[in-house]
């Protein structure tokens, strides 16, 4: 278990459920040593404390989430708006701070209970034409580095660790947003803020649409050199 925040310190909750659980508590105080704490030790659950002393903590949930799907707990402030961006950001629960230990246990509990995806996902996704870096959230197109949104970069990241396949509109607001409550011109407005990006950055379109179902992970060059597109291959994990 990974505690990330300085508040979380001494938690007795945290620190009573980990003994009971036999499992090792990590800390960090900050979201930097937090981040090098997850890739180290990959833990089972992370508690976050979104007010960290040199981080936004919804950065440091948008990297954790890009490398993994571990539960994740968020301790967030009084306000709705915070508790929405942290559901919408990639946290499973939300806490208000300062956290009742009986409630933040009884939520780890069931965060635990829930069955997991898959292990931590690869760090660098590759191909001829993009370079996705999750831990530095840098993505490159042809060696131009291209700017993206969290939602943006998970949204490319999904279509890389699914080439060739066709993902339905309900699929990537599940994938991306981690529900399906939206619109499904959500889905069509970031495709279109990827093509805009990364077509400015190096004339390539990243996906095909698949009319009537979706979206397909396809790079290929909308406008090369002498005016003629050409298609690359396909993403590969490193």
């Amino acid at each position: 278990m990974l505690a990330i925040g300085r508040d979380l310190g001494e938690s007795g909750a945290l620190r009573g459920l980990s003994e009971r659980a036999r499992a090792e508590l990590v800390r960090a105080d900050t979201g930097n040593d937090g981040l090098r704490a997850f890739y180290e030790r990959q833990p089972d659950l992370v508690v976050l404390d979104l007010e960290l002393p040199d981080s936004d903590g919804l950065e440091i949930m948008a990297t954790i989430r890009a490398l993994s799907d571990v539960p994740l707990i968020a301790l967030t402030g009084d306000g709705e708006q915070e508790r929405i961006e942290a559901l919408r950001g990639g946290a499973d629960d939300c806490v208000s701070k300062p956290p009742p230990p009986a409630e933040l246990q009884a939520r780890i509990e069931a965060l635990m209970r829930r069955p997991r995806q898959g292990d931590l996902r690869p760090v660098v996704l590759t191909d001829e034409f993009v370079e996705i870096d999750r831990v530095r959230h840098r993505v490159a197109v042809l060696g131009h580095e291209v700017a993206l949104t969290p939602i943006e970069f998970r949204m490319l990241a999904t279509f890389a660790e699914n080439p060739g396949r066709v993902l339905g509109h309900g699929q990537l607001l599940e994938l991306v947003w981690g529900d399906r409550i939206r619109e499904r011109d959500e889905v069509k407005l970031y495709v279109s803020y990827l093509r805009r990006k990364l077509g400015g950055a190096a004339h390539v379109d990243p996906v095909e649409t698949v009319r009537g179902v979706g979206y397909r992970y396809r790079p290929r060059l909308v406008k090369g050199p002498n005016g003629n597109g050409r298609e690359h291959g396909t993403a590969s994990h490193n």
